[in-house]
């Protein structure tokens, strides 16, 4: 059962920041994954009214506040067309619409949970993090942080051209992922994320700067390559070998669409 002493909703940054430094205090989010644990929160702080719950877009690229729910990235047409559906894909087998309209960004990305979908799909995009108190640094970076009591306030993805695909295998629709996989290649080169290992999405780079030329034909030994990167471990959803198989074919299949969209074969 979730307790909670007191509730703050938060009327600045600095307010749920302060408030967030004391180990009994927790930032609400969407409230959907704590409520299930067992606890005793002292202060529970909302940030609903701070204005973090929308998509902003400029020239540069896409600011999504903490606030932001699963839904409205599912449903926003310029995230759709940058990342040629990959978000929208990485979200909508995620329990129910119900619980996307709910489900937080900044709690899914907080969290750093390795079933995350959301994870690993905005790892494979040029995204940074804003920190209240740390400032803005790179996803990657973060995710791969210790946990601390900072405030994470928007994402910012950059409109760096991208061929991104997302993929993910589930025992049953809605359940937490067995494995998922993003593939993109953008200016920085070839990428590959792997999430739901069970820890948390970890990103691996191809030796080639790009696709051009198919890999050389050898889209096998590029995906065994990768996926022998990738450490798997087992629990009540798949052993850590299995994972391991089914980290190889979904990398494939990535590498094998993202031919296919460039029309390289």
């Amino acid at each position: 059962m979730l307790k909670i002493k007191e509730y703050v909703k938060a009327e600045s940054l600095e307010e749920a920041y302060q408030l967030n430094q004391k180990k009994k205090s927790c930032i609400l989010g969407g409230m959907l994954w704590l409520k299930m644990g067992s606890r005793t929160i002292q202060t529970a702080i909302d940030l609903s009214g701070l204005g973090l719950d929308k998509i902003e877009e400029t020239e540069e690229a896409f600011s999504i506040g903490c606030m932001t729910t699963l839904r409205q990235l599912e449903k926003h047409e310029g995230l759709e067309k940058l990342t040629q559906g990959a978000i929208r894909q990485s979200v909508e087998s995620i329990v129910g619409v119900q619980f996307r309209n709910l489900a937080t960004v900044g709690g899914s990305i907080f969290g750093r949970f390795g079933f995350s979908d959301v994870l690993t799909c905005f790892l494979a995009l040029d995204t940074y993090v804003e920190l209240y108190h740390g400032g803005i640094i790179p996803l990657e970076e973060f995710a791969a942080a210790k946990k601390d009591r900072d405030i994470l306030v928007r994402l910012i993805v950059k409109k760096t051209p991208v061929h991104c695909v997302y993929m993910s295998h589930r025992n049953t629709r809605t359940d937490f992922p067995v494995l998922t996989c993003a593939v993109s290649e953008d200016g920085r080169g070839v990428r590959a994320v792997v999430g739901a290992r069970p820890g948390r999405a970890v990103c691996i780079r191809l030796e080639e700067d790009s696709l051009e030329g198919g890999l050389d034909g050898s889209l096998d030994a590029a995906a065994e390559g990768l996926a022998a990167q990738v450490t798997t471990g087992s629990n009540m959803r798949a052993g850590a070998s299995y994972r391991s198989v089914l980290a190889k074919v979904l990398i494939r299949r990535g590498l094998c669409r993202l031919l296919e969209e460039r029309g390289i074969s």
